[in-house]
């Protein structure tokens, strides 16, 4: 699973106008710019949450990759990434390229390969204070039933587990509010402080972008 010297990242929100959390990009470049704009997003005084998976299957993965760099976006990994990452540092491309990382053999070299490893300083976790409360987001689950700063987890769950979602499972103690994207689903699911917002927009759903302040 890489390095998981940060796996957990603190972000105060009250630093910022408006802060957003957004599903699964997946390379939709075009798609983001358009929801931004029509939010009237503005990357001096606001800042954009990404659940994971900001790359693969859609058109621009490169496009999107770059973003992280902002100053206005900061992101969690998804499997996704954690897939590029382990095909980078394995040479073991297989289970990226079907899971559609073929655009990397495309992509501009060394730029791509450059992006990609910067994503080793994405944080699992990421705990955000907002005027509102507090707001923790990861990728698919955080696999406990109590949430604490620094608390040692599955980090493979964090980024591929769907079993509270599908079965149903109770909201998460120790925070306000829970963000997850990495299972498409045709509308946003909010069940107790639980939110699951990746709606599926590469395979031609929506991008749901959330504001949390």
């Amino acid at each position: 699973m890489g390095r998981p010297d940060n796996i957990y990242q603190r972000i105060d929100g009250t630093q910022w106008r408006h802060v957003w959390v957004v599903g699964d990009i997946h390379g939709c470049f075009s798609i983001l710019m358009a929801k931004l704009r029509q939010y009237r997003f503005d990357p001096w005084l606001d800042l954009l949450v990404s659940v994971g998976d900001v790359i693969d299957r859609g058109p621009d993965s490169l496009r999107c990759l770059k973003l992280l760099r902002k100053r206005w976006i900061v992101a969690v990994r998804g499997n996704h990434e954690q897939m590029a990452l382990d095909a980078l540092a394995t040479g073991d491309k297989f289970m990226w390229l079907m899971n559609g990382g073929s655009w990397y053999a495309q992509a501009e070299q060394p730029a791509a390969k450059f992006a990609l490893e910067e994503c080793w300083q994405l944080p699992w976790i990421l705990e955000l204070h907002c005027q509102n409360g507090i707001h923790v987001i990861a990728h698919a689950d955080y696999p406990d039933d109590d949430y604490q700063w620094l608390k040692k987890i599955d980090l493979q769950r964090v980024l591929w587990d769907r079993s509270r979602l599908m079965n149903n499972g109770c909201g998460i103690r120790g925070a306000d509010h829970f963000w997850f994207g990495h299972t498409p689903l045709r509308h946003r699911l909010d069940r107790e402080n639980l939110h699951y917002i990746d709606t599926g927009a590469v395979f031609g759903g929506e991008l749901t972008l959330v504001q949390l302040q």
